[in-house]
């Protein structure tokens, strides 16, 4: 029935308690085939994506119409190709993890849910202020969906205890970052380079005794 629809193929709003899919494109939501000429998403918003639901609980099923002699159009595979480098760098705060008790933080909101929900409206844009969160073991991940400030701080880790963190690194850097608990959240000082395009992960290490 449509229940079961919206909760196998819908996009969750929020996060949930138990795992879920959605059914996603590469083409702008018009064909789900090949159809010449049509429009494709971006790596990017397709990155996005991923990295919302997994935060949410949920997985990204995304669908590819190859030509009629079988061949993968460039659009198509160049959204492909533009994830698998995004995950070359950041698959750890992707593969193996599970959602935090927050999903995230952030002024951009995707408006509904439910069945094919991200095709019923404009592509949401999200800012450096939209941050995800995974954990695995005693790493929390936090994504921010854009380059943020030099200094900026995750209002919602003010939730930690103060000697909670341990470290904090961006995934694809190769150092410590400098970060400093406040009462607003937990400050940290970005590198000066981008390690990848679309999103950023730190990688916050906790205490185990936590």
């Amino acid at each position: 029935g449509t229940a079961m629809v919206d909760l196998e193929l819908g996009k969750m709003s929020e996060q949930t308690y138990y795992e879920w899919i959605t059914d996603n494109t590469v083409d702008d939501g018009e064909g789900w085939c090949y159809i010449k000429d049509i429009g494709y998403r971006t790596p990017g918003s397709l990155i996005h994506y991923l990295i919302d639901n997994v935060s949410k609980n949920g997985y990204l099923l995304l669908n590819v119409g190859p030509k009629p002699d079988g061949t993968i159009p460039d659009e198509a595979r160049d959204c492909l190709l533009g994830i698998g480098e995004w995950l070359e760098v950041n698959g750890e705060a992707i593969y193996d993890t599970v959602p935090w008790s927050t999903a995230g933080e952030g002024p951009t909101k995707m408006a509904k849910g439910g069945a094919f929900s991200d095709t019923r409206e404009e592509i949401v844009h999200y800012t450096a202020q939209d941050i995800r969160f995974t954990v695995k073991d005693n790493v929390l991940y936090a994504t921010c969906l854009g380059w943020p400030e030099k200094k900026f701080t995750i209002e919602t880790l003010k939730k930690l205890y103060p000697d909670e963190v341990q470290s904090v690194q961006m995934l694809g850097v190769g150092q410590d970052l400098t970060w400093k608990m406040t009462g607003e959240g937990l400050m940290i000082e970005r590198p000066d380079e981008k390690p990848c395009a679309h999103a950023f992960v730190f990688k916050v290490t906790r205490s185990k005794t936590r």
